[in-house]
């Protein structure tokens, strides 16, 4: 989680903010690893869903392509 997400930097010290962060990217990070068509890590799939928003709709399975 750190290294694709940056965790260990996080300044969420308020209230629920850390464990709802939390809840999220364990989900991105399951989302990103279900998707199978590119080869390379985690970090890059991250990097290219924010890029390109045909990939993040394929990551977030909202069409089958």
């Amino acid at each position: 989680m750190d290294v694709a997400f940056g965790e260990g930097a996080s300044r969420k010290r308020t209230n629920y903010a850390a464990q709802n962060f939390s809840i999220l990217n364990k989900i991105a990070l399951n989302l990103l690893k279900n998707e199978k068509s590119s080869k390379v890590g985690v970090k890059s799939r991250r990097l290219k869903a924010g890029w390109d928003n045909h990939y993040l709709i394929k990551v977030l399975n909202l069409i089958k392509v």
